[in-house]
């Protein structure tokens, strides 16, 4: 058994690209060898900022033979008179064996010719050579590029290859790359502390480059980065704010991490907490360090109560030059901060009424008009929502103020250096010039959620304005004639829709979203005439593009499929799922408990039964009552009366309001199981389709009605058995 490895060595990678890219090499690598008959222990890929690696361990030294049957032609044809012919010897020359050697077999289909054909094992370097290259070819990422004047594309140009099997050298070159890279056993150490690196065996690939001041692992330099900065975190009694992101680049930036703690000048805290954590976080990979049990803010324009002025930050030099290295971080930090400081000064300096006014010079997309134009139409959806949601006036009040003044804060100087402070400067803002607490944090929330698993508006006034800014996101958009497609969503509007659904769902409020479409496409039609906008069309495109939304939130969110289809399904009528969306959650949270307890499959039985003898009536859907529908004396059987009975005591229940009345829905139908049974099976059985057509209709509407009935939760006939 072997050892094999292999290192491409390139100039530094973004960060990105190992964590793209490992994983693909992984999966290539174990395809090939499998496929090439190269059976192994351990294998292990893992980068750096200046290289890929694998390692396998365990690896055949050659390729066992292998020996398989092939079918030849038929025995008729291959042998005259006991002679080979033309077919016979072709068919040996293509399995590599000698005409004697064809064997004759009888097949259910009659004699026929066979050949045992043998291949031999290549040795596992001449097998790696020739997959080699394959497997650099074929790695995916961004930003791909072509270096010098060759024609190979990689992530960085390539500068070294190691290619070891044990202590030897597996010989292959890369002729397209400028210069030409041929494998050998040298490889690179710290950049900073060492150049070339012998490797003597692919097994002690690890130890020499550690002494070499590399730090191979990946996994092993997130490991000690994480205890590093938990460890210094808990030392300085305070919270690190290094989210798993921050960790993985950091991991894929440097060879060997080196913690430094940095401090940063107390009237610093004088900026928002949020100002100090986007320039150290996002900017320079810094570790803000937030004081213990204080809940921060969000309105604060101060971070005195908030942060250290501590900080913490991962180098890749020796650990010598630590004090150097230190001091040239909180000079670049410095230098960030003072803008950041002049930004505020700055904005404070100017009304928040006053930018709402510059956002007329500001072009929202073409064709859309201005973002003024844009805040306008927010503030008119804004009124729309407010009719159809019951909320004291006080609320209405904050919702609307803060849908007036909400995108002032986009032509601010601290949003135009770090835009993703959009929102939380405008509500730290408006808080400082006076305005209500209430409307500076509806200003502040009305950009949640920013994406999957980020936080909900608070507030009422900030869940109201969210969901106007999605909505008139959705019409402008879609108005403008462009959609999502694939992967290629370029305004976020999947995203827009996601988070009108978990604002509605997490606030519980019933808004009948169709209502809303309707009135806000013919008001859009209007604006907007050089779009020639289909204002009905459009209300039914976007009805059923929210429809796809829900569906996709709730399977991501572990739902069933079929359970989603059966409340919120193509086949289920539009205005049922949209007129609350909150209701569809319910059903479809109703439905995945009844599965998860065995109770569901009751009220299948019961519904599906019915169901298919109700199609051959002609009852209508909307029909939930038996009352003047079925005639008690037409009855014949018992089992008649005690299906109408059943009828009768879900009637009530069905015509109800709220979603408390599911389960009871749920319940009844479950336990009218035995009556079901009773009305097809047993001596007291019926025929529904029977020859007098009164006592037919009659039965068909009971088992309608029923249907109708189980249909105010779901439509079963998509739930899978």
């Amino acid at each position: 058994m072997s050892t094999f490895l292999l290192e491409i060595g390139t100039e530094e990678l973004p960060a990105d690209f190992a964590r793209l890219a490992l994983p693909q090499l992984e999966a290539l690598v174990r395809r090939d060898l499998g496929t090439a008959r190269l059976s192994h222990a351990e294998l292990d890929c893992t980068s750096t900022p200046r290289r890929l690696a694998v390692v396998v361990s365990g690896l055949l030294a050659a390729q066992p033979d292998l020996e398989e049957e092939r079918k030849g032609p038929p025995a008729s044809q291959a042998f005259k008179d006991g002679n080979p012919t033309q077919a016979a010897l072709g068919f040996a020359s293509r399995c590599g064996v000698e005409p004697s050697d064809l064997e004759v077999r009888e097949t259910p289909k009659g004699p026929f010719v066979f050949a045992r054909c043998l291949e031999p094992g290549r040795p596992s370097a001449e097998v790696l050579a020739e997959l080699i290259p394959q497997w650099l070819l074929a790695l995916q990422g961004r930003r791909f590029m072509r270096w010098g004047e060759g024609d190979a594309r990689f992530s960085r140009p390539l500068r070294w290859l190691v290619a070891l099997l044990d202590a030897d050298v597996i010989p292959l070159t890369l002729a397209d790359c400028d210069p030409p890279i041929s494998s050998g056993r040298q490889s690179r150490g710290h950049r900073l502390s060492c150049g070339a690196v012998d490797l003597p065996s692919a097994d002690q690939y690890e130890s020499v480059l550690q002494q070499a001041g590399v730090l191979v692992s990946r996994s092993g330099r997130s490991s000690l980065i994480n205890n590093a900065v938990a460890e210094a975190a808990g030392r300085l009694s305070a919270v690190a704010d290094f989210p798993p992101s921050l960790a993985d680049e950091l991991t894929d930036l440097v060879e060997a991490p080196l913690l430094i703690e940095g401090q940063i000048d107390d009237h610093y805290l004088a900026l928002p907490a949020e100002v100090l954590g986007t320039v150290m976080r996002s900017h320079q990979r810094y570790v803000p360090l937030y004081r213990p049990g204080n809940a921060p803010d969000p309105l604060a324009l101060d971070a005195r109560d908030t942060l250290l002025s501590q900080f913490l930050c991962i180098g890749n030099g020796s650990a010598n030059a630590v004090d150097t290295v230190r001091r040239g971080n909180e000079r670049v930090l410095r230098a960030r901060l003072d803008d950041a400081q002049f930004f505020v000064e700055a904005d404070l300096a100017t009304a928040s009424i006053d930018r709402r006014e510059k956002l007329a010079r500001v072009t929202f997309a073409e064709g859309l008009g201005s973002l003024r134009d844009r805040t306008e139409r927010l503030e008119w959806l804004t009124d729309l929502l407010l009719e159809q949601l019951a909320l004291p006036s006080n609320t209405a009040g904050h919702a609307r103020r803060a849908a007036h003044l909400c995108k002032h804060d986009l032509v601010s100087q601290m949003v135009g250096e770090f835009p993703e402070l959009q929102g939380v400067m405008g509500g730290k803002y408006l808080l400082a010039e006076g305005e209500q607490r209430q409307v500076a944090l509806a200003v502040l929330e009305h950009y949640l959620p920013r994406g999957a698993g980020d936080a909900l508006p608070g507030s009422d006034a900030g869940a109201v304005v969210a969901l106007a800014e999605r909505l008139e996101l959705l019409l402008s958009i879609y108005a403008k004639g462009e959609r999502p497609s694939g992967s290629s969503d370029p305004y976020a509007l999947r995203r827009a829709g996601n988070g009108i659904l978990q604002i509605l769902w997490d606030r519980s409020w019933r808004l009948d979203l169709q209502s809303v479409l309707r009135r806000s496409t013919a008001r859009w039609s209007d604006l907007f005439s050089h779009f020639a906008v289909d204002a009905p069309g459009l209300a039914a495109e976007l009805g059923e593009f929210l429809r796809q939304r829900l569906v996709s939130l709730l399977e991501e969110q572990g739902f069933d499929l079929d359970l989603l289809q059966a409340v919120a399904g193509e086949g289920v009528d539009i205005d049922r799922v949209l007129v609350d969306p909150a209701d569809a959650r319910a059903r479809a949270d109703l439905l995945a408990a009844l599965r998860k307890s065995g109770e569901l499959t009751s009220v299948q039985a019961v519904v599906n039964r019915a169901a298919r003898l109700a199609e051959k009536g002609n009852l209508a859907g909307s029909v939930i009552s038996p009352q003047g529908l079925v005639d008690p004396r037409l009855f014949e059987k018992a089992s008649e009366a005690a299906m109408l009975e059943v009828l009768e005591q879900l009637a009530p229940i069905a015509a109800s309001q709220g979603v408390a009345r599911y389960a009871e829905l749920a319940r009844v139908l479950a336990a009218s199981r035995g009556a079901l049974a009773a009305f097809f099976d047993g001596d007291q059985s019926v025929m529904v389709l029977a020859d007098v057509p009164a006592v037919r209709a009659n039965r068909l509407n009971l088992l309608g009605v029923l249907t109708n009935q189980a249909a105010v939760l779901a439509d079963f006939s998509r739930i899978s058995g």
